[in-house]
């Protein structure tokens, strides 16, 4: 499913995708097992598994799309593989961290509990997270979320609907790990906060149906309330994030 609607934009999605804070990070790699091996699942084009390449020994980075592997920075401790979250190709108990980077609400369920008890070592950590809503001001967050919320909502399906209500209906059936608030910040001119919008799996299907590209439809107010494009602003989004063990 992630391949069919983020595959066409990989490059907008590489380039307009947020990165996660560094506290994440620490986190992860102070309560998990060991600094051997992470499985960085649905890594798209490699956000989190940079990251997590500085904390651990190995990084096994895995995803269903050809083009968003294609973006994927290199790097001497992560390796790329296209494989099914379902499937990982990895040995039985030899994970000592599983991440999920706004994803796991498009395969949640009892085949990945499955994949995810057999590779994961004893005391094994899995944590997953998506996106709140983007926050920059009153008046830009006000149109943001009509895109999100009115324009483009008929197309979004049921498993957008999970990182809508904050991950509180995604099966994750783990023993929960006492987690830290944590978000992320980014500085971003208009033409980045356009560009993000663009690549929601909703807007990619607006297009597809009706043509035309939704965003457009709110530029003049968003330049409105923006003032000159190129000026960055702080865009904060706070992370549904979830932590387990096996």
């Amino acid at each position: 499913m992630k391949e069919n609607f983020f595959s066409p934009i990989a490059k907008d999605y590489t380039r307009f995708r947020p990165r996660y804070p560094e506290e994440l990070f620490l986190y992860l790699a102070t309560i998990a097992p060991g600094r051997t091996l992470v499985w960085d699942c649905a890594t798209g084009s490699g956000q989190a598994a940079q990251d997590l390449a500085t904390h651990f020994d190995q990084v096994m980075a895995t995803d269903i799309s050809d083009e968003l592997l294609g973006q994927a920075p290199q790097h001497e401790r992560i390796t790329y593989s296209k494989a099914n979250a379902l499937d990982s190709g990895l040995s039985d108990r030899s994970v000592d961290l599983i991440t999920v980077a706004n994803a796991m609400h498009w395969f949640h369920g009892e085949a990945f509990e499955r994949e995810v008890r057999r590779v994961l070592k004893p005391n094994g950590i899995i944590a997953a997270w998506s996106f709140a809503y983007a926050e920059i001001s009153p008046a830009i967050d006000r149109l943001t979320r009509k895109v999100h919320n009115e324009i483009v909502d008929p197309f979004w399906i049921e498993p957008n609907r999970i990182v809508e209500n904050g991950y509180r209906d995604l099966y994750f059936p783990f023993e929960l790990v006492p987690a830290p608030p944590i978000r992320t910040v980014s500085q971003m001119d208009l033409a980045a906060i356009e560009g993000y919008m663009r690549t929601w799996s909703a807007s990619v299907k607006y297009q597809k149906h009706h043509g035309v590209d939704p965003v457009n439809l709110v530029h003049e107010e968003l330049l409105s309330a923006w003032g000159d494009p190129p000026t960055v602003r702080e865009v904060v989004w706070k992370l549904n994030l979830l932590v387990g063990t096996v």
